[in-house]
């Protein structure tokens, strides 16, 4: 299935950051710690140009913890900050708030020495649905963002203190005009950062029910109690599925639909376990250009 979404006010978005990153001092983006590579949108290398990067790998107690510290490592590696942060537990953001005085702290050493103090200014980037908006309001301790389970939940920006001489700009979630890997859009896909609206859910699922298997086929077995034999076509594991569920339509004929949402479901709730989409040595496999620039 070919994945392309790109509604209009992304186009704003994207306006609205090259305007308003020349009064930033640092960028902090947040990454998906499931699918971290994919999550990084190379139309955004033009804005960001030589400002300081905190990358975020948020979410990181849906994924694997030991592909996670591979990720934090390969950002690090190329003179970037990169944290691992689950932003809905409460407190944990505080990591980024140090992190951004310290990725400042020689300009704010130097402005110290003139008699001058200053409000450091951080834009938060992101896909949709990757956090941006709960990382926030855990800087904040309240909720002074719109949050949502969903992509689009925020379209325009907002300024926001989260401590003594630190602004945050939310940003809309941004994606790029056109993928050029459809694995790329399809791990997007699985995160939630595609609206369903516009997606082949059905078929959707069948390929998240290939890279699944191809992860570990005891995902899928453990979380509906299915054997998956080696020549087990992904509908014929659906079929498996809605026959364990009970997902049956009159007739008893068996309900892919419903079995399809309930994967995808399964997979964003992390019902399945903790997983993975991507791991640095995928980056070759992917065959998409190493972004390395990014950091």
């Amino acid at each position: 299935m070919i994945i392309q979404w790109f509604p209009g006010h992304m186009t704003k978005a994207l306006r609205m950051m090259e305007k308003e990153i020349k009064v930033v001092d640092a960028i902090i983006y947040v990454l998906d710690a499931r699918a971290p590579f994919s999550c990084v949108n190379p139309k955004l290398n033009t804005i960001i140009g030589d400002k300081p990067i905190i990358y975020i790998l948020n979410k990181c107690d849906l994924a694997n913890t030991e592909y996670t510290k591979q990720w934090q490592e390969y950002f690090a590696k190329f003179g970037a900050t990169c944290i691992m942060l689950n932003s809905t537990e409460s407190g944990t953001a505080k990591k980024v708030e140090n992190a951004i005085k310290s990725a400042l702290v020689n300009k704010v050493d130097k402005l110290k020495q003139k008699g001058i103090n200053t409000i450091l200014r951080a834009m938060v980037l992101g896909v949709p649905n990757s956090g941006k908006s709960t990382l926030i309001n855990n800087l904040c301790g309240v909720a002074k963002t719109i949050t949502g389970n969903r992509p689009g939940v925020t379209k325009g920006k907002q300024w926001v203190k989260i401590a003594s001489g630190i602004e945050i700009l939310d940003t809309p979630g941004t994606l790029w005009p056109a993928f050029d890997n459809n694995q790329v859009a399809h791990h997007l896909a699985y995160i939630g950062s595609i609206k369903e609206e516009v997606l082949d859910v059905p078929s959707l699922s069948l390929d998240l029910i290939t890279d699944l298997n191809k992860i570990d086929k005891q995902i899928l077995e453990n979380r509906y109690n299915i054997e998956i034999f080696e020549d087990d076509e992904p509908i014929m594991i659906l079929e498996k599925i809605c026959e364990s569920r009970g997902y049956l339509l009159k007739k008893q004929e068996l309900d892919y639909d419903r079995g399809a949402f309930a994967i995808l479901n399964d997979f964003k709730s992390n019902r399945l376990g903790k997983i993975s989409l991507e791991r640095v040595e995928d980056i070759k496999k992917l065959k998409i250009k190493d972004r390395k620039q990014d950091a």
